[in-house]
Parts: structure tokens; sequence; C-alpha cells
């Protein structure tokens, strides 16, 4: 914990500004057509059919958590590149632009592109190797896939863009759940202990 305070006092120290700072934890995930069976509750004298299907289409979901408030942002992408992602901080550096944005992000080489046009208000603070548990924004996507996506089949990549939307709407729209799930007591340690 000690490490994760003084990489912020840092990297706000680089801002130059006294706007207020806001810690994102962004990652992306995978949702394709495959079927993705569990168990479920039914009458006990009725037994569950859920179809299965191993259809390989896919598209992903990129989103971005702030624990301290629950905001949560998110966009489809048809595919993971250095391109989208440089929509993708684009689109947070516009939507909080009246604060520092630290996004902490995990060592995908598409966070990483030299050809970055990082805005003023963003910088990007890399988790260490091979340490999704630090990243509460991996909990957002189990959120998703167990609610909104288990027992389901999808017609068309379309269908299943359009159902993806709206359950990132749906959470982009709680809060208080976000807050729940991703308000994790090392990271509020490590922000109010900030400078």
């Amino acid at each position: 914990m000690e490490k994760i305070k003084e990489r912020l006092d840092e990297m706000i120290a680089t801002c130059g500004n006294y706007r207020p700072l806001r810690l994102m934890f962004q990652d992306e995930a995978r949702f394709g057509r495959i079927a993705d069976r569990c168990y479920c509750w039914c009458r006990c004298s009725d037994r569950p059919v859920v179809s299965a299907m191993v259809t390989q289409e896919y598209t992903y979901a990129c989103g971005a958590v702030s624990p301290l408030d629950g905001a949560f942002d998110s966009l489809v992408w048809p595919h993971v590149n250095s391109d989208c992602m440089q929509i993708f901080i684009d689109e947070m550096a516009n939507r909080y632009s009246g604060d520092n944005i630290i996004m902490i992000v995990d060592g995908a080489g598409w966070h990483k592109s030299k050809d970055f046009h990082l805005p003023e208000n963003v910088r990007l603070l890399f988790l260490p190797p091979y340490s999704p548990e630090l990243n509460p924004q991996e909990h957002i996507g189990d959120e998703l896939r167990e609610k909104y996506f288990h027992n389901r089949e999808f017609d068309s990549i379309d269908a299943l863009e359009n159902h993806l939307v709206s359950a990132l709407y749906d959470l982009e729209n709680t809060p208080d759940l976000i807050k729940s799930i991703t308000g994790w007591d090392w990271i509020i340690n490590a922000v109010s202990s900030a400078n």
C-alpha cells in the first residue's frame, strides 16, 4: 500500500494544477456468442433447458471505474488495440474534464502505445505484471457475466452487442452497487492519504 501512495503522490505532482483527483481502474472484457451455462433455480419437478452455442464471434467491453464515488464508464469495442484505447482515454478526459484522472491499467500491449496522445488531465499508472487481483474493474466484468449473460444465447453479434450495451447502461446508473463491488479499503485509504 505504501508503494501505491508514493506513486499517486508522484503522479499528482506532475499534474501542475489543482483539479480534484479521480482515480480510475480500467480493463477490457471479451463477450462472445459462446453460451455460458450455469446452474439456475427452477421448480422441483422441472428441469431447465439451456442451449449451448459455440459460435466464435466476440465483442469487447472497455470500462473504467472510480471506486470512491461509484462512477463507471464504458464503451463497446469491435476489437482491442491502441486506436480503441485512444478513443476511450479521450472520452474519459472529456467526461471528467474538471478532474485530474489517474487511470490504472494493466500491461496489455495496447495500453503502452508510443503513439498515445494523452490529454493533459490524464495520467496512466501501470499495475504490476500478472496482478489482475489488484484491479477492481475485473469484478465489474464478473458482475456482467453473472447477472446478464448466464444461460443466454444470441442469434447474432448485433444482438449480443445490444444486450451488452443495455447491461453496461444499467451498471453505469447504479453507483452504489459499483462502490460496493469496487470500493476496497486499500484503494480508499491510498487516495485519501495522497496529496
